[in-house]
C-alpha cells in the first residue's frame, strides 16, 4: 500500500511539473517573459526538480534572451528603412503588413518589437513591396543566378554524354575563421571551439585534405557523427580576440539524376529505411492538421512518388519566398512555422519539404553545410529524397526552379546538386564530438561553429565567422 501511494504521489508530482512547464511555454509564446522568468525561478529554487527538468528550464531562460536579441527593432527603426520606398508610410500600412505576415513582430512584456530583419524581409515577402523596391533600386545583379545559368546546362550535357551521374569534379579550398570577441571570457580561461569540416560522401564529395589549423592539438570527428567537425581549444588573452582558423581542401563533384516517373517502383513499406524516413521526428517534422490540409491542396489524388515530390517542390517554390530567418533554436516547430508564416530561409524551406514529403510516404532526409560558389559563400541547407530503383537523390528546395526553357535545367535541383555545395551534416540536432557540455547556439543545424568555456555557451553575439574560398586547379 505504501508503494502504491508513493507511486501515486510521484505521478501527481510529474503531472504538476508538466502543467507548470506547459504554463511557462504559453507565457513565452505570448511574450510574457517577465512572468515566465518568475515561474521558472520558482521551479528552479524548489527542492524536488530533476536534472532533466532543470536543464529544460534553464534553456527556457536562454531562449527568451535569444528571442529578445532577434526581436530588438522598434517601430521607428522599421519606418526609417521603409520610408525610402514608401515615403508616406502610415501606421495603417504597418498593421496591414503585420496582419498578412509580411512584417514579423512579437509583443514582449507588453511592448512591440520587430524582427531584426523584418524591414528588409518585407521587400522579399510582400509581392507589391518587392516590385516597388525593384522599381526604386533597379534589379540587382544576381551573380549566383548568372553562374548557374551557364553552369547547369554544361553539367547536364556532361552527364548525358558520359552516361554518368557524377561529373566535372572541382577542387575547393575552404579558409574558415571564427573570431571570439575580446574579453568574451576571462583571461586565462580555455575556449572550446567546433568548426565545420567537409565530410566524405562517396563520389559526391571526396579527397578531403586538412591544409592548416592554428592549433597543434585538434580532433576531427569520426564519420559516424552526423555533424562533421574539427575541434580545438585556445586560451583567452585579455583585450584580444581569440581566433580559430582552418584551411581544408576537398573535391566536390556535380551530381544529377535524370528522373522518370515511369521508372520508379512502389516502395517496400516494410523496410527500415522507409519506416524511418517517412515518420515524424518531433518537434520539427510533425504531421499537423495544417500539414494535412496543405498537403491535400498540393498533392490531390496523385500517387506517383516523383510527381508528388515535384508538386511539393513547385508549391514551396511558388508560395514560400526566401526571407532572412530568426534563430532556429527559438522556433518550436520549424515546418509549422513556415506553413503558418509562408516564408523561410533554406533550412526552413528544406524542413517543410521533408515534412510534406514524409507525410505523403516519400522518404526524405536532411543535408547541409556551406555553399562555396564563386563570389557566393554562405551557410546552406538542402535535403535528399529516396526513390525506389534510383536511390537517394539531392533536393535543394531553396535554390528552387531555375529560369530556363530546358526542363532538365529548370528542375535541376530536384534530383541534382552542384559541386559547390560542401556537405558537413547528414542529419540535424545530433551530438557533437567531442561532446558539448552546454546547450548549443544552433540546436538544429551545424555550420557557423559552436563555442563554449567552463562558464557556459558563447552565443552568436559573442563571436563572428568568415568564409573564404580558393579553387586551386583554376590557378
Amino acid at each position: 500500500m505504501k508503494i502504491f501511494f508513493m507511486t501515486l504521489l510521484l505521478l501527481f508530482s510529474n503531472l504538476n511539473m508538466d502543467n507548470r512547464k506547459s504554463k511557462i511555454d504559453n507565457l513565452i509564446n505570448n511574450g510574457e517573459f517577465a512572468k515566465a522568468k518568475i515561474e521558472i525561478n520558482k521551479l528552479l529554487n524548489g527542492k524536488e526538480i530533476s536534472p532533466k527538468d532543470k536543464l529544460e528550464l534553464v534553456f527556457q531562460l536562454e531562449k527568451m534572451k535569444r528571442i529578445a536579441l532577434d526581436f530588438s527593432k522598434t517601430k521607428d527603426n522599421i519606418l526609417n528603412y521603409i520610408k525610402k520606398y514608401y515615403p508616406d508610410v502610415t501606421e495603417t500600412d504597418l498593421k496591414k503588413w503585420e496582419k498578412d505576415g509580411s512584417l514579423e513582430y512579437k509583443i514582449i512584456n507588453g511592448k512591440k518589437f520587430y524582427f531584426n530583419r523584418a524591414a528588409s524581409n518585407l521587400f522579399r515577402i510582400n509581392k507589391e513591396a518587392k516590385l516597388l523596391k525593384e522599381k526604386v533600386d533597379g534589379k540587382s545583379k544576381n551573380n549566383l543566378k548568372l553562374f548557374l545559368q551557364n553552369y547547369l546546362p554544361d553539367v547536364i550535357k556532361n552527364t548525358q554524354q558520359e552516361r554518368k551521374r557524377y561529373v566535372k569534379p572541382v577542387r575547393i579550398r575552404l579558409n574558415y575563421r571564427l573570431v571570439v570577441n575580446a574579453d568574451a571570457v576571462p583571461e586565462g580561461e580555455i575556449i572550446r571551439c567546433w568548426l565545420p569540416f567537409p565530410r566524405t560522401k562517396g563520389k559526391r564529395q571526396k579527397d578531403v585534405k586538412l591544409i592548416a589549423v592554428n592549433n597543434k592539438h585538434y580532433i576531427i570527428s569520426p564519420d559516424e557523427y552526423a555533424h562533421k567537425t574539427i575541434y580545438s581549444e585556445q586560451i583567452a588573452i585579455q583585450g584580444k580576440p581569440t581566433e580559430f582558423k582552418l584551411s581544408v581542401e576537398f573535391t566536390g563533384v556535380n551530381e544529377w539524376h535524370y528522373l522518370n516517373a515511369t521508372e520508379i517502383s512502389p516502395y517496400d513499406k516494410t523496410s527500415e529505411l522507409y519506416r524511418k524516413y517517412t515518420s515524424e521526428r518531433l518537434p520539427h517534422i510533425k504531421f499537423t492538421t495544417r500539414v494535412e490540409k496543405i498537403s491535400k491542396k498540393i498533392v490531390g489524388n496523385e500517387k506517383n512518388p516523383l510527381l508528388i515530390a515535384k508538386k511539393i517542390y513547385k508549391w514551396i517554390n511558388d508560395n514560400i519566398p526566401w526571407a532572412g530567418a530568426r534563430e532556429y533554436s527559438t522556433i518550436d516547430n520549424i515546418s509549422d512555422y513556415c506553413l503558418k508564416n509562408m516564408h523561410g530561409d533554406c533550412g526552413i524551406k528544406t524542413l517543410t519539404f521533408i515534412t510534406l514529403a514524409r507525410f505523403n510516404g516519400i522518404p526524405a532526409r536532411w543535408e547541409s553545410g556551406l555553399m562555396l560558389h564563386p563570389q557566393n559563400n554562405n551557410l546552406h541547407d538542402w535535403g535528399e529524397v529516396y526513390f525506389e530503383n534510383i536511390g537517394w537523390v539531392p533536393v535543394d528546395q531553396s535554390f528552387g526552379l531555375q529560369n530556363s526553357g530546358n526542363e532538365n535545367v529548370k528542375w535541376f535541383f530536384l534530383g541534382g546538386n552542384d559541386a559547390y555545395h560542401m556537405i558537413v551534416n547528414n542529419n540535424y540536432s545530433q551530438p557533437l564530438y567531442p561532446a558539448k557540455i552546454f546547450p548549443r547556439s544552433e540546436t538544429v543545424d551545424f555550420q557557423r561553429g559552436e563555442v563554449e568555456w567552463r562558464g557556459g555557451n558563447l552565443y552568436f553575439d559573442k563571436w563572428d565567422y568568415f568564409i573564404d574560398t580558393e579553387y586551386p586547379e583554376k590557378k
